[in-house]
């Protein structure tokens, strides 16, 4: 099949979402001719054909996402068997969603007077009108039409705030690749210029914030000297957690390493990730931690939805309350304190790992083109 995908940032450092959107592309491209239609790419798949899209200026978000809709749309409305667009976009057989709806957020459990405030909000507001105009698209029913949310917390989401879009619905969690056998630890840790008798906490976000670090730096301070912390993601957040760190006077024992395209080094130099999300669809990073045979501490089922297909001390430690920096430490202590708790989780998450990979999401997505093909077909 001849297949568009149309993602604005088409980078494995831009975000889960867009990570998201290269591996598909990636594990499609062997068997399909892929076209990428982005604002902005560093080329991170080989096997496809890349499209530059116009972009007038980035800010503000919603007139650069606007925009972005209708050029794709025009460079997209012929010459493809199937259109798939991970961006608010009303063309595309195919729609990713990656994150909670626009009118979710809005509009769930309010009624009366609340309701009727935050529609006036909505119409007073061009900015919301456009994104609740163009997410109301997407989940609009037409011939050949599927909506992908990437977990299934999401699509119970997308069910609530678009009930006319369930039976357009299904689930396609992310995976991941599982690694060769590469570096030993200590020359990883090495080539990093890391202790190679610290312990390694791994943090890997690109919003410090949402995605726990504040708590966590907290729980630092009640560690060890020896437990060291390594944070990986945009830099743009960085002098806020350094000043951070250095209140809580732990600066000397966490190391920002900026964005990152391989992971592989980083995983292998660790000796557990921690993902204390507030908020998270699924959290690519902890299955990734798990196919590099890491420990994982993350947020439960109210907060990440990768949880809910996990049991705490069984595939990971899961946290109840991802900003008590108490019991998160108590939960690191233990299984830096234990080999066996230790053995237990890297052996059922690498399991688990196994049964997401990012072939079988490719072929999940395959299916559904095939489907939307064929529905679109007079």
């Amino acid at each position: 099949m001849r297949v568009a995908i149309i993602s604005r940032v088409f980078s494995r450092t831009g975000g889960g979402a867009e990570s998201y959107a290269v591996a598909i592309a990636q594990a499609l491209s062997q068997r399909h001719e892929i076209h990428v239609f982005a604002q902005e790419s560093n080329h991170p798949v080989d096997a496809v054909t890349y499209h530059r899209v116009w972009c007038l200026s980035k800010k503000p978000r919603w007139v650069n996402q606007l925009l972005f809709a209708i050029w794709t749309w025009w460079l997209t409305r012929r010459g493809f068997d199937v259109v798939h667009s991970h961006e608010n976009t009303w063309h595309g057989q195919i729609q990713t969603v990656h994150v909670r709806p626009t009118r979710y957020n809005l509009f769930h459990a309010r009624t009366g007077v609340s309701l009727a405030m935050r529609w006036l909000k909505v119409g007073l507001s061009l900015r919301l009108i456009t994104y609740v105009r163009l997410e109301a698209a997407r989940f609009a029913p037409q011939p050949g039409r599927q909506v992908v949310a990437t977990s299934q917390t999401l699509r119970e989401e997308c069910e609530a705030a678009y009930p006319a879009s369930s039976r357009l619905l299904s689930v396609i969690t992310p995976g991941t690749l599982l690694p060769d056998d590469g570096l030993s630890r200590a020359q990883a840790r090495e080539a990093l210029g890391l202790s190679s008798t610290a312990s390694y906490l791994l943090f890997v976000a690109n919003d410090f914030a949402r995605k726990g670090l504040t708590a966590l730096l907290q729980a630092l301070v009640q560690l060890p000297d020896s437990v060291r912390l390594l944070v990986v993601g945009d830099t743009r957040q960085v002098a806020r957690f350094t000043a951070l760190a250095e209140q809580l006077a732990v600066q000397d024992r966490v190391a920002f390493l900026g964005s990152r395209t391989e992971m592989s080094q980083v995983y292998l130099v660790a000796d557990l990730l921690i993902h204390p999300t507030l908020e998270d669809s699924f959290a690519m990073v902890v299955l990734e931690a798990m196919a590099h045979r890491l420990p994982v501490v993350v947020s439960g089922p109210d907060h990440c939805g990768i949880s809910r297909q996990l049991q705490s001390g069984r595939e990971a430690m899961l946290l109840t309350d991802p900003t008590d920096a108490a019991a998160m430490a108590q939960v690191i202590l233990q299984i830096l304190d234990s080999a066996t708790l230790r053995e237990q989780l890297v052996k059922n998450a690498w399991a688990f790992a196994q049964q997401h990979t990012w072939e079988r999401a490719g072929l999940a997505y395959e299916a559904l083109y095939r489907q939307a093909l064929e529905g679109t077909r007079p």
